[in-house]
This record gives structure tokens, sequence and C-alpha cells, in this order.
């Protein structure tokens, strides 16, 4: 098989590009190893976990009404029905993938990939070999779970350690769950099973959960989590974890941590590493890190000019949104068009309840690395939208350029933040200042009206609340 363009791996990032460059004109070839299309996000990451929260939040909010004068009965979990559910979303989306490849006439092949020459891939299908030769790669193999750091061979492969492939599998509700990692997949996961029933435990080894968010926006996220978990540890290391015929025996080393307790099942969720390992990658002379990490420019060019590299195998977040930008970026070049990468904000969102997003530059990396700015804090006590939900906790944070006051980060904690945040992202990278957002006229009463204000706070024009006027 000859190509113009060979894309390995079909995630978000990868597809896109593959779609992308065959409406460039481009004859395309897809290789993927599952069978289908889609990659983790689709699969077994963003996509079911979004469907199992959607799952959990109807369960929490029907519980909250309670406080208001309405009472539901306590839910049944009709587990097969609930899984047939999440995984007829993933089929639909996979479906469409496929028509959406087989419309552009991109060659899909299912196999694993190894790059044998610069210009040679080999795959290893289910029917045997095939080598595809191609004139520019885009490599976007993705990431893998880590799995438990120093964790003997019988506990990785006891079916009751799981990664969060196996959590999304939901193959049962566990009377009790140990979550290893207060990060936002761990946390994620931890929301669903505490709503369907499990009591939840959360351990997490730094100071502070949700690391590399800012401490204000994870406050009121803590405090709901310590009413539905049954224990959140920080700063509490797992010593030893000791599978037993009925139960999993977890040690911890921690302030406030028990010394030992018992669990059905262990969800670890420890972070991603990326899947450059077997890929060939010597044959193309393209480099890797400590860190399995390709780099690459603007353009999304490795260090070999006619090879690409996007998404979680490369350096920056590993999120699909990223992905899917950079691919249209490395397809457009691969191409012959004039395009970079040049984002000045890549939104993150925990889906957790209340959500968390955030763009652009926080607090904490601000004051890391001494940048000047000020900031506008709206707290959603005060939005009418808020409160006629009974979410009040949440809060909008803006931050602004200390010298030309023009926005360069904001954060969000509520609900439906990972919605919000994108007006934030947009005003980051059109040069917006405060003026430029609270001037815009927002639907009222909405939580979309809290960037507003939050701006309208920081220009001093603000009536919602009183703000004493600045002297000088």
């Amino acid at each position: 098989m000859n190509v113009d363009l060979l894309v390995l791996g079909a995630g978000p990032g990868g597809y896109t590009a593959a779609f992308r460059a065959a409406d460039l004109g481009l004859e395309v070839a897809l290789v993927e190893r599952n069978p289908v299309l889609g990659g983790v996000c689709l699969n077994v990451g963003c996509i079911p976990s979004k469907a199992l929260l959607h799952a959990a939040k109807v369960i929490a909010d029907a519980r909250d009404m309670q406080a208001h004068g309405i009472t539901f009965g306590e839910p049944t979990i009709a587990l097969d029905k609930l899984r047939g559910w999440k995984d007829k979303v993933i089929g639909q989306l996979t479906g469409g993938l496929q028509a959406l490849a087989k419309q552009r006439k991109v060659q899909v092949v299912t196999g694993t990939g190894c790059f044998t020459g610069p210009h040679t891939l080999q795959v290893q299908g289910a029917n045997g070999e095939t080598t595809i030769t191609f004139k520019q790669a885009i490599i976007a193999a993705g990431s893998e779970p880590v799995p438990l750091p120093g964790a003997s061979p019988d506990v990785l492969a006891d079916p009751r350690v799981m990664d969060s492939t196996g959590a999304l599998a939901l193959a049962d509700i566990p009377t009790r769950l140990l979550v290893i990692g207060g990060g936002i997949i761990g946390l994620e996961m931890a929301t669903v099973y505490a709503e369907l029933g499990s009591e939840v435990t959360v351990v997490e080894l730094t100071e502070g959960i949700m690391p590399g968010a800012d401490r204000d926006l994870v406050k009121p996220l803590e405090k709901r989590l310590r009413g539905i978990l049954s224990g959140l540890h920080v700063g509490t290391r797992v010593t030893r974890v000791v599978p037993g015929p009925k139960a999993v025996t977890v040690h911890f080393e921690g302030k406030g941590a028990p010394a030992e307790a018992s669990f059905e099942r262990v969800l670890v969720s420890v972070g991603r590493r990326a899947n450059s390992a077997g890929l060939g990658l010597e044959a193309l002379g393209v480099p890797v890190d400590a860190r399995g990490l390709i780099a690459t420019n603007a353009e999304r060019r490795t260090s070999v000019p006619h090879v690409f590299a996007i998404g979680d195998i490369t350096h920056g977040p590993m999120l699909a949104h990223k992905a899917t930008h950079e691919g249209k970026v490395a397809a457009e070049v691969a191409a012959g068009h004039k395009a970079a990468f040049d984002a000045r904000g890549i939104p993150s969102v925990a889906y957790t309840d209340p959500e968390v997003a955030w763009v652009g530059l926080t607090e904490t990396e601000a004051k890391a690395r001494n940048i000047a700015y000020e900031k506008a804090v709206f707290p959603w006590a005060a939005n009418g939208r808020a409160l006629s939900m009974g979410r009040g906790e949440g809060m909008t944070k803006l931050l602004f350029d200390a010298t030309d006051k023009r926005l360069v980060g904001a954060g969000i904690v509520g609900p439906s933040a990972g919605d919000l945040i994108a007006e934030a992202a947009l005003a980051i990278e059109m040069g917006a200042d405060a003026e430029d957002i609270g001037l815009t006229i927002h639907p009222h009463p909405t939580l979309a009206e809290t960037v507003a204000m939050a701006a309208e706070m920081f220009a001093g024009t603000i009536t919602d609340l009183y703000v004493p006027r600045r002297k000088g």
C-alpha cells in the first residue's frame, strides 16, 4: 500500500488529522490497533466516563432536592442496562467515525504498526502483515495508564486492581472501593462509584487533590466530596497492596489515614504515559526523551521533517481537544498549507460535581513564575441562576495582565464549568480586556453571567455586588 500520508493511531488527534488531510486532497492510511476508531477518549475514556458521570449527577440531583421539598425513593441500579446505555453511546460515535472515514476514502488498516524505515510501516493484523509506504507520517499513538509504582506482578495481575479502563467497564458496583490518585480521572471515577452506591476512599500523594488547579477552585469540590466519600486522605502514600481471597488489603502512610484497610476493588489512577515504546521510532530517526515524549515544533514536525507527532505522545497536557487541534495543524502543513499550533490557552476540565475548569494562566503558575497579574472573583452566591439550582458554592475567577489589563487566565468551579470556560478561552485568544467581556450582553438569569460579572468586578462597574471604589 502506497499513500501520501500515514497516520498511526485513530484517537481524536489521529482521526482528525486523517480526515482533514483527506479533505485537502491527500491519499491517507489510518492505522489503528483496536477494531474501532476513536482511541482511548471515545472508547474507554472521555465519552464513557461522561455518560456515567451524567448518571451519577441524576442521582445526586434527586438526593439534593430533598432539602427543597421533593423526595424520591432510593435509586435502583440495573447495572446491565446502565452499561448497555453507555456502550450504545460509544457505538453510535464509533460507527459515525467509520462512516466518515469511508466517505473521505481514508484507508483504515487494523493492526499494530511498527516503523521499519524512514518511509515504511509494518502492520501486524488478524489477517497477517501489511506494509505501508508513505511520503509523510503523523504519529498519534496516544498514552496508557501508569501502573501502580512498585507493585508486584501478582498485584498487577489481580483483576480487582483496576486502571481507568477497567473502572469504566463497570463490571460491578463494589461495596468498598479505593481510588489511588486524586487527580481528575481518579476523582471523576470516585464520583461515579460513590453515587452508584460504593463506599469510596480516595488517597492522594501530594498535599491536595487535583494538583495543578488553584486551591480556591478546588475547595468547593473538596467540601462536597468529603460529604459523599467514605474517606479522602491527602499527603498519603500507599506502601503495600496485598491481594487476599476475599479482599485486597492496602497499607498507608499519611496523617489521618488508617494504617491499613481492605477493599473489594482498587482503582489505580496515578497518571498516564506515552505509547512510544515498540513503534520502531529508531527506524524513523525520531528520538524520545526520558518520559517517552517526542519533541515537535509549532507545525508539529519532529526532528525528521516528513514526520509529525501530535497528542499524548508529545509534550503538553494529555487532552483530547489539544490533540484534535494539533491534528488539524499537522494535516494542513503536510498538505502544503501554512499552519501552526499557537494556542494561548488550553482548557482543563474535571467533570466532577461541582465541575472545575481553568484555562490560560493560573494563580499558582503566576506566583511560581513571578508574573504580575490582577484578579477579579465573582461568587455564585450572588447569581440568581446558581441559587435557583441550589448551587451557590461556585465561583468565577478572571486573571488580567497587570500591564495591559487583557485577560490571561480564568478558573470556574460549579455546575457546567466545563461549558462556561469556553467563553474565557475565546476571550484570551481574542485578546479581550475586562470591558470587552463586561460590555458583552449576557442572557439573564444564567451561569454565563458570572463571567461578565467577574469582568465588571475588575472594571469597577458591578452593580450586583457592592465593591468599594478603588483609590487612585
